[in-house]
């Protein structure tokens, strides 16, 4: 066995650099064949996987899965890190202490003058920071475009409420919905695809605007209302199947009355 090899058994060693070594032996010669076939492009199926399983973990409440499902992630995140140091960009280390040094930077109240602030006002002040120490152009850069439009959504709505740009309260949002939906009746009239759409998008922009000022998750509300009606859904198939009759054969009136039932 390769001292290297030895090494990654030493339960003295932290974890977190024998992950790192363990990585390094997988892409070595004497390594695996599909490890040393991977770069970036190839690995980010995997990433993005590995993160929703995290999500999912921490939705389910199970904190054994969570365990797994991070040690996963992290798997990639060394990965990526492995990558990087072969190609002489930079270490994992360094991404590391990269984010120990801008979280101290963005939590002055912490570091700096002792402040007590709520959560929403660290969040503003994030997003203050970073505008005002110029790592960010924009309040909006920053969010990736593959990232869930819902999810977007909130996270706009977020960023720039944080330099001020917001409704005061969730009841005022509730007036710029009824003048959504009135646009979306006088598109509808028009027969016009492309301002129908558009004014849709609208809509879900403003109701995710209304799910962040309640401090709900859009994409989690969705997806629980989503479960919620495949269900109830289920229940009504299994109704229509036990009468013998299909769905054809039930007028809307009816399949109404069956859902009602099922709820």
């Amino acid at each position: 066995m390769s001292d290297s090899k030895a090494r990654l058994f030493d339960k003295s060693l932290p974890a977190w650099e024998r992950l790192k070594l363990l990585m390094a032996i997988l892409r070595s010669p004497e390594g695996c064949s599909w490890d040393r076939k991977q770069d970036h492009r190839s690995l980010l199926p995997y990433l993005i996987e590995e993160a929703y399983e995290v999500a999912e973990a921490i939705e389910n409440g199970r904190p054994d899965e969570l365990k797994e499902e991070l040690g996963d992630l992290m798997c990639q995140v060394v990965f990526h890190g492995q990558l990087a140091s072969e190609q002489g960009h930079f270490e994992t280390d360094e991404a590391l202490e990269s984010i120990i040094a801008k979280l101290i930077k963005r939590h002055p109240h912490v570091f700096g003058e002792r402040n007590e602030l709520s959560p929403n006002e660290v969040r503003d002040q994030w997003e203050k920071i970073k505008i005002e120490s110029g790592e960010k152009k924009s309040v909006l850069n920053g969010l990736p475009r593959s990232m869930p439009a819902l999810t977007m959504a909130f996270r706009i709505g977020e960023k720039a409420g944080g330099v001020g740009f917001d409704w005061k309260e969730a009841r005022d949002i509730l007036d710029k919905l009824d003048e959504e939906t009135s646009e979306i009746k006088e598109a509808i009239d028009t027969g016009d695809k492309e301002r129908m759409a558009d004014e849709i998008g609208d809509l879900l922009f403003v109701t995710s605007s209304l799910a962040r000022k309640l401090e709900i998750d859009p994409e989690r509300a969705l997806k629980a209302a989503l479960e919620k009606f495949r269900s109830r859904f289920e229940k009504l198939e299994a109704s229509v199947k036990a009468s013998g009759r299909g769905f054809s054969e039930y007028s809307l009136e009816e399949l109404e009355e069956i859902w009602q039932s099922v709820k």
